[in-house]
């Protein structure tokens, strides 16, 4: 306590910063501005950087993966072209080589086309022959008529879409009749499909022959022939 008669000391009044000498007020406004350069980059800029890096990586993935749809989408309509071009030869092929047997149509153009030439012909079916790339089926035949019915006969087979071979033929009991020499013909036509994805090992044959249709060729002794339509 001050003695009587003497004035305690005044307190100490806060500064102000109009009051502060310049140097302070310069050391003062770099340490807000720290302060609030400190603040904005790691509560604003970093996140934004970090979104933008995220951003910009979604972005090249967005880019591969475009690139990669464009040269899936090139290779596809490259291969639909080659697709589309190879479609008649498909067609023909499966014309040539079908995949199934289809006899009584095989029977029913046989017995066409010698009713056009207007031949007598005996049809006998037999068993299929799988190999390890085709199925054969073979049918026997025996024709009689003329030799230029006959020779018909086989060019218009010849034209038929489908793949034909005539093989082990035999010319027998050749017969003179008015309107020239009458021609017997065995041979074995044999067409062929292509094999089942079960089929059995090559050199194996089917469990049963396939029949032909009544209409077709009905199966009747040798001595009493199939007339063709037309047929003589």
């Amino acid at each position: 306590m001050a003695p009587p008669g003497t004035m305690a000391p005044a307190a100490k009044a806060p500064l102000a910063f109009g009051t502060m000498p310049p140097a302070g007020k310069v050391v003062l406004l770099i340490i807000i501005v720290g302060i609030l350069t400190a603040v904005y980059y790691f509560a604003l800029h970093m996140p934004l950087e970090d979104e933008i890096a995220s951003a910009d990586g979604r972005t090249m993935q967005l880019r591969t993966q475009l690139d990669n749809a464009h040269a899936r989408q090139e290779q596809y309509l490259a291969l639909r072209q080659r697709l589309d071009q190879r479609a008649p030869l498909d067609r023909q092929n499966r014309r040539i080589l079908p995949r199934s047997a289809n006899v009584p149509a095989f029977l029913q153009d046989l017995n066409r086309l010698a009713g056009l030439s207007d031949l007598q012909i005996f049809i006998e079916t037999r068993p299929e022959e799988a190999t390890e790339q085709f199925v054969k089926i073979p049918v026997s035949l025996r024709i009689t008529g003329r030799y230029h019915q006959i020779a018909k006969f086989f060019f218009n087979v010849s034209k038929l879409d489908r793949a034909i071979s005539m093989e082990n033929l035999q010319i027998k009991e050749p017969t003179a009749a008015s309107d020239g020499v009458s021609l017997t013909v065995e041979v074995l036509a044999t067409t062929y499909r292509q094999p089942d994805s079960d089929s059995a090992q090559p050199g194996t044959t089917a469990a049963a022959p396939v029949t032909a249709p009544a209409a077709a060729a009905p199966a009747l002794p040798e001595d009493e022939p199939v007339q063709g339509p037309g047929g003589r």
